[in-house]
């Protein structure tokens, strides 16, 4: 036998115990996402005593330091089985799904529960807005009449939001946390103000209220000011307080996601009210955005093309003989560019080349680092070893985000017969545009707006950002003295 037949069958063997997936079939396409689901499943702690709904666990440690999940990540994998549900129909985990989104509302319904107020960042009260948002565009099942309603949260955390605009310093810019007295009050990241800047689109989008787009232009613009979105559409992490210079040039793959599927929104959004101008605009900007992607997370001419890997933390190609540094959080951004990248294929035709290439090669690499125990099918953090990478997976340990990441990849592959995202024509999910304010007396349908934008218009948003730049002191006394 000669020696490279040999090899061949040598790597057969191995990706025999790998997930299998033909992605050119929908029901190996299915298969593999259904497994994926059911692995993060079994790190979901409902059977240990310290569990509560919408989180992974956080496990006290004796030398001080915690081992787990912040809560953000709860709302991330929330949001992720939506899209599973969105895109293959398996509805085992809607349960799990809605309990914990209304679990976590908090006493206000705009996801500030109690034990997570004093510590709570822009990025993670976020991440459950982006999960509610999903669960009104994609038609998944709307709550009791009598609990909160998934459009009113996303628009009570938006809110929220809007009313801590920093216009004090740096010209503008929402900060990393919402209380003064955390660690990274000082600094304003591009998660926050991207994530933003993605709730301001996907709320115009759904709402047809222009004061949503102008919200998140504002967010987009002052990131491109700010150098956290350069020249060149990459995306920076962070700049420090006072000096407003980008201090963290790290790229990391879920930022550019969030731009982008921000920008798509807009697009969308321009589009569907006949706004040339406006379209071109964001075309253009979605296809910048889409284009930096290429050599950070995709193509390094290191022999793995189109392959999405999370460069500055994995360990890298050719050799691997460095040790990841992704940390916990870390692990599962990948998760969000497969998403944000399915939502953009959706509502913008001209990406769906770029996109399809990319998740198709991805997936391939993926599924066989995915021969990990106990099961044989358990996911490394590296999509590019060809292998399982030892990464560690047990409850409130590790294998959430590797696994979620793996899941939202391969779902990813179907998007093409997924119901296009819903807005209020189409859609069912109730809104309240004054959630999250205090009650400005504004009802939704005052508000919502479908066609072309108006002076009145135009005023009206000149109010409501007047509102809610009142209303900063007022949210940040009350964060504090609670």
């Amino acid at each position: 036998m000669k020696l490279p037949l040999l090899l061949q069958l040598l790597a057969l063997v191995s990706i025999a115990f790998a997930i299998d997936i033909n992605i050119d079939d929908k029901s190996s396409i299915k298969n593999a996402a259904a497994r994926m689901a059911q692995k993060l499943r079994a790190l979901y702690p409902t059977g240990e005593p310290w569990f509560n709904p919408g989180e992974f666990g956080v496990i006290p440690s004796t030398t001080g330091k915690n081992i787990g999940y912040y809560w953000w990540e709860g709302g991330a994998a929330m949001g992720a089985w939506i899209e599973y549900w969105a895109a293959t129909g398996d509805t085992q985990y809607n349960g799990i799904v809605t309990e914990a989104l209304l679990h976590q509302v908090g006493p206000d319904n705009d996801y500030q529960p109690p034990n997570q107020t004093l510590s709570l960042g822009n990025d993670d009260q976020a991440f459950w807005a982006i999960a509610v948002l999903a669960a009104a565009e994609r038609g998944y099942p709307d709550p009791p009449k009598d609990k909160p309603q998934w459009l009113a949260l996303a628009q009570a955390v938006f809110n929220r939001q809007v009313s801590r605009w920093d216009d004090k310093t740096c010209g503008g810019g929402l900060r990393w946390q919402a209380v003064a007295t955390n660690q990274g009050y000082d600094y304003k990241n591009s998660v926050s103000n991207g994530l933003l800047f993605q709730m301001g689109a996907r709320l115009a989008r759904y709402t047809g209220n222009r004061t949503y787009s102008d919200w998140g232009f504002k967010a987009y613009d002052w990131s491109k000011k700010s150098k956290l979105l350069t020249d060149k559409y990459t995306v920076l992490d962070g700049l420090h307080l006072p000096d407003c210079q980008v201090t963290s040039k790290i790229m990391w793959s879920y930022n550019a996601g969030i731009y982008i599927a921000g920008a798509a929104a807009m697009y969308d959004y321009e589009t569907s009210n006949q706004n040339t101008s406006g379209a071109a605009f964001w075309q253009k900007e979605t296809t910048a955005l889409l284009q930096a992607t290429d050599e950070p997370f995709f193509n390094r001419a290191d022999g793995h093309p189109n392959v999405m890997r999370e460069s500055a933390c994995e360990a890298q190609a050719p050799k691997f003989d460095t040790t990841p540094t992704c940390n916990i959080d870390q692990r599962s951004f990948k998760a969000y560019l497969s998403r944000f990248m399915a939502y953009t294929y959706q509502l913008c035709p001209f990406t769906r080349d770029y996109i399809m290439t990319r998740l198709r090669a991805s997936a391939i690499a993926a599924a066989q680092c995915c021969n990990g125990q106990p099961d044989g099918d358990t996911c490394g953090l590296s999509w590019i070893m060809g292998k399982y990478d030892g990464s560690t997976y047990a409850i409130a340990r590790g294998g959430v985000g590797e696994h979620m990441a793996t899941m939202e990849l391969f779902q990813s592959l179907l998007i093409a017969d997924v119901i296009t995202p819903k807005t209020h024509l189409t859609g069912t999910s109730k809104g309240d545009p004054s959630a999250g304010t205090g009650g400005t007396g504004l009802s939704a349908d005052a508000l919502r707006q479908t066609k072309p934008t108006t002076t009145g218009d135009k005023a009206g948003a000149a109010i409501l950002t007047a509102l809610f730049s009142g209303a900063a002191l007022t949210l940040t006394w009350w964060l504090v003295w609670t």
